[in-house]
């Protein structure tokens, strides 16, 4: 089973040696300089074609030549593939959901809406899927980058064998572009010191903007240009947003494309954050959700809403009924209390402003497009979520996600009213109560994270082309996944999937074409894909022919075990249903059908050799803190010695669960000295070093909840002086996770700064920030990028007026002894018996 891919090669190796000559269609005179040809494409790059003019010894007695220009075959569509985040099954009004979806809805009237296209569960899993054509163990991604581990299958590392769709159309003639979330980055390559061959353009898309990471504040975003760090917000109009400055960068970028080469197609990957955590609209956009009182009845009724519309819209069976609500996890609308309803309104109207508001600006997009008279020749693929609606915000929500990372699962209601006039601005990282995610996934349940129910897994989409399909406003509830986007879209352009890139034979695409589908007389053809496998963190399933077996969901995406389940694959108790009579996973089958619960587990197995799901792991945000082969690995010092802003977190020194020491040497001149030394993280967690009022300042932001802060009493003088902070960690380190425990981390210690060797501020932390920092802001250096860690403070960017001669970080962690092994190990087995 595992010689699959050695064997594949060899036969690849074989294909190719009979493949046609790459020049294969030559438009024009032969030569001349507008010469174009359309090639095989089972060779990318195209090796170049033979000299086909004439030389002599003069210029005059000899005839020239030009090698054609490469462009896609003639009838091949632009391309507008549209990604949106964390929305379940039934969040947009197109599939039977309450918020506003206009451009959704208009393009499904001149479309087709597809009801069972499906996902991975966890968001860049999916968009590797969707670039590759791949699973998405196949191609590293067994779960986001900041919890990947040293194996084939979770290493996050898109491998040279496996080009996406991207590299496949810009070697074939398409212009190619990324817009919003690039999740699909390691994120320990996000640095300037690359390699950038796992960015954007460096898989084969020309030109990208956006965000690097799972999300990003769309007020103040860690935002690129192809790979170079850009802050058009700090001179913009007030009110500047992400979402509509990608639109706009979009229909410029698109534009000029169709200005400058009006012949050549486009291929767009359009990826907004919305409506991932933090959920930041436009107050005009939260103002219309408020006055359409959508949830004023609470999340039981928003879901006997949304089901009672799938049904008016054919999505569900009449008779069809709806799990449970889960009442020992969520409370029901009628228990709780009044701030908790007014709170939980407010949360779930700011999602759907973002979510209108998202879809409001792709249409803007599509409009563009129409402009330039393209749309007709435009295949838009409008895939609504990469995983079910998040849970990620527990029961009761938050106002920092940032919190629900490092272990905060259900900040306190009187807490989180502190932040309710300001949700979903600049001053919160948002996240709703677990309760209205429920609702959104309707007609099944669960949630993101959850890859063994449908409501983690099964997503919709609309795909328009009015030049390519003749059934307009058709339904099509055949089951596919992601992974078919890739070879749909080579059908519809003529383009062959690649045999070698850059010299290498390429792995097998995985996905099946549904192209087929666009044709009404195939509106009830069967589905092309019989057999489809899902795994996220320990919970998976298995799809085939109409049968589903399934782990039982043994923890809710807030939950995070403190000791995983040490064998995923066998210590579960597996579901089996029979979905073409039960939709939404409401009868359990496998008591009555052992042998059909044996044979399926069986094909699970063999699809998890296959596609490099072994070995499977249970854990969960420990994973985060799990060492990396990033640019810090095996350092303990680090030595700068000028400013440097915009380094990545998973790039940077990281001193959560140790010890370590910071020292700056610097000279304060005439007049005294203000501004930052050293930060890492912003507005809802991290640290800084810095000057105030000329005094040294240590700060440490937990989470936007606490801050503790070391101040020296007086103002430095002008001249030389050597300021420090110094910590000693009180816990085992993160070497505890190795044992399957997490008592290592987030302990607390004690703090001294210091100035010119003299201690001047000592204090105790009972605890510090165990797992990470707020991912979306940077490591600077001189000077504080995007969001400060206390505004009560300083404003970035708050440049380091004293001259830096030196900064030195110095790392210490702790190292376990025998008898601390003796007692982890003694823990874990008392716990996994």
């Amino acid at each position: 089973m595992f010689h699959t891919k050695t064997n594949l090669a060899t036969a690849f190796a074989g294909l190719l040696t009979l493949v046609s000559p790459a020049w294969a269609d030559t438009a024009a005179v032969s030569g001349a300089p507008n010469a174009t040809a359309v090639i095989d494409g089972r060779q990318l790059p195209a090796p170049p074609e033979a000299f086909g003019g004439q030389i002599a010894q003069t210029a005059r007695d000899s005839e020239p030549w030009w090698p054609p220009r490469i462009v896609a075959p003639e009838t091949a569509p632009n391309i507008l593939l549209i990604i949106t985040d964390d929305s379940g099954f039934g969040v947009p009004s197109t599939f039977g959901g309450v918020i506003p979806h206009d451009t959704m809805d208009q393009l499904a009237d001149e479309g087709l809406r597809f009801t069972a296209i499906h996902s991975t569960a966890l968001c860049s899993p999916t968009r590797a899927g969707l670039l590759t054509g791949r699973n998405h163990h196949t191609v590293g991604f067994g779960v986001i980058s900041e919890s990947s581990t040293g194996f084939p299958g979770y290493n996050s590392v898109i491998t040279k064998d496996k080009a996406t769709i991207g590299r496949i159309l810009r070697d074939n003639g398409y212009a190619t572009s990324w817009f919003g979330k690039n999740h699909n980055t390691p994120a320990f390559q996000t640095s300037l010191a690359g390699p950038f061959d796992q960015w954007p353009i460096g898989m084969g898309f020309e030109y990208f903007y956006g965000f690097v990471g799972g999300d990003a504040n769309q007020w103040q975003p860690n935002l690129y240009r192809n790979t170079t760090p850009i802050y058009p917000f700090e001179d913009a109009e007030p009110g500047w947003n992400l979402i509509t400055a990608t639109a706009d960068d979009a229909i410029t970028h698109i534009t000029n494309l169709h200005q400058i080469a009006p012949d050549k197609p486009f291929f767009v990957k359009y990826a907004p954050g919305a409506t991932h955590a933090p959920h930041h609209p436009t107050p005009e956009w939260v103002e219309k959700i408020e006055a359409m009182n959508l949830f004023d009845d609470g999340y039981e009724a928003l879901r006997a809403t949304i089901f009672e519309n799938q049904k008016k819209l054919g999505l569900v069976p009449q008779d069809a009924t709806l799990t449970p609500w889960p009442e020992d996890k969520i409370r029901k609308w009628e228990q709780l209390s009044d701030d908790e309803r007014k709170l939980f309104v407010r949360q779930v109207e700011v999602f759907a402003a973002y979510a209108s508001y998202s879809d409001h600006e792709i249409g803007r997009v599509i409009d563009a497009i129409d402009a330039l008279g393209e749309l007709e020749n435009t295949l838009v693929i409008y895939i609504n979520g990469d995983n079910g609606t998040s849970a990620e915000g527990g029961p009761v929500g938050t106002p920092n996600e940032v919190a629900w990372f490092n272990g905060i699962a259900e900040m306190p209601i009187e807490v989180q009213m502190q932040w309710y006039d300001v949700w979903g601005t600049e001053d919160t990282y948002n996240h709703m109560s677990a309760g209205w995610s429920w609702a959104f996934d309707t007609p099944f349940d669960y949630f993101k994270q959850n890859a063994n129910r449908l409501g983690g897994v099964r997503q919709n989409m609309v795909v328009s082309w009015p030049n390519g399909i003749d059934d307009k406003g058709g339904l099509r509830d055949q089951f596919l996944h992601v992974i078919d986007v890739v070879p749909t879209i080579l059908e519809v352009t003529g383009i062959n999937a690649p045999l070698e890139v850059d010299g290498i034979l390429q792995h097998p695409i995985e996905g099946t074409s549904f192209a087929h589908l666009f044709e009404a007389a195939n509106a009830d053809a069967p589905s092309p894909r019989k057999t489809q496998y899902f795994e996220m963190m320990g919970q998976w399933a298995l799809y085939h022919e109409g049968w589903l077996l399934a782990t039982k969901v043994n923890r809710m995406p807030w939950e995070t075990p403190g000791v995983p389940n040490p064998d995923p694959l066998n210590n579960q108790v597996l579901e089996l249903y029979d979905l073409t009579t039960d939709m939404n996973q409401q009868i359990d089958l496998a008591a009555t059908n052992p042998d059909k619960v044996e044979e399926l587990k069986a094909l699970f197995i063999a699809e998890a050799e296959k596609y490099q799901v072994f070995p499977m792991d249970a854990s969960v945000t420990s994973r985060l803190a799990q060492p990396r082969p990033n640019i810090t690995a095996g350092r303990t010092e680090f030595v700068y010695t000028r400013p440097m802003t915009g380094l990545p977190q998973g790039d940077s020194p990281s001193i959560l669960n140790a010890s370590y020491t910071i020292t700056a040497e610097i000279e304060v001149p005439e007049g005294g000295a203000e501004g930052m030394i050293v930060t890492s993280g912003g507005r809802f967690a991290g640290y800084g070093f810095y000057l105030k009022d000329g005094k040294p300042v240590f700060t440490w932001n937990l989470l936007n909840l606490d801050r503790v802060r070391w101040e020296a009493p007086d103002a430095l003088p002008p001249g030389q002086h050597t300021v420090a902070f110094e910590f000693q960690y009180d816990g085992l380190g993160a070497g505890t996770l190795a044992y399957g425990s997490t008592s290592g981390m987030g302990q607390g210690g004690t703090g001294t700064l210091k100035v010119n060797g003299v201690a001047v501020d000592t204090r105790q932390m009972k605890q510090t920030i165990p797992v990470i920092l707020q991912w979306d802001e940077a490591f600077d250096i001189g000077s504080d990028t995007l969001t400060g860690v206390h505004d009560a403070d300083y404003m970035p960017p708050f440049a380091l007026t004293a001259r830096l001669d030196k900064l030195t970080i110095k790392v210490d962690q702790p190292q376990l002894t025998e008898a601390d092994i003796a007692t982890l190990e003694d823990a874990r087995k008392r716990a996994s018996d």
